[in-house]
């Protein structure tokens, strides 16, 4: 995906993703799959990705729109990254706006950078997601639109970790610690979402 100014992508993020991205479960869509058997089917799912944990209290509550469905589950872990990418992107625009009257510059100036980078991030995953709710339509292969989404969730998470390598040369206080802290939970998130879309991957492009 083209890069975009920060103050675009940080806009765009913002206004045009404004609208809700998940749908809460229902107990209409329980009784069509019993809830042990989606819930049991997120946690072996999430066996496959680095924080089995986290994955499963985010997309625990979900499982009754998921079902035991592969496409659904990833296309749901997808949205809550979405999810926490904006809220982080509304924090880092914070922190950049503080950073700007601070003493230190290199750490106004990763700030900024990371503003930049969670624009960037937050276009991918909403390409993503966009990707996968049309999955099987517009005349494209499954394998092809699958490897879509693969390519821009990876992007995404290397997005994330440039923020974080942003901060290495930056000295050690509160903001630091607090931004950092902040993006690797989105980061293990992102990961764990790019997990679940490689393993319904697996699946659908292999012979």
């Amino acid at each position: 995906m083209k890069t975009q100014h920060p103050l675009f992508s940080l806009f765009s993020l913002l206004t045009l993703l404004s609208p809700p991205i998940l749908l809460r479960p229902t107990a209409a869509a329980a009784s069509s799959a019993p809830a042990s058997n989606s819930t049991d089917f997120i946690r072996s799912s999430c066996g496959a990705t680095l924080y089995p944990e986290l994955c499963y209290t985010s997309l625990a509550g979900y499982a009754s729109a998921v079902q035991e469905n592969p496409a659904r589950l990833a296309r749901v872990a997808i949205a809550v990254s979405l999810t926490k990418v904006r809220s982080a992107a509304r924090y880092l625009l914070n922190v950049s706006r503080r950073a700007d009257y601070g003493p230190d510059p290199r750490a106004a100036a990763a700030a900024h950078d990371c503003v930049s980078v969670f624009g960037d991030a937050a276009d991918q995953i909403r390409g993503s997601l966009r990707q996968m709710r049309r999955l099987g339509t517009g005349g494209e292969s499954l394998q092809f639109q699958m490897s879509n989404v693969q390519t821009w969730m990876s992007a995404a998470l290397t997005n994330e970790e440039t923020c974080t390598d942003g901060f290495e040369d930056v000295g050690d206080g509160d903001m630091k610690t607090e931004v950092t802290e902040r993006v690797v939970k989105v980061k293990q998130v992102t990961s764990n979402a790019l997990a679940l879309v490689n393993s319904y991957a697996s699946k659908v492009t292999t012979p």
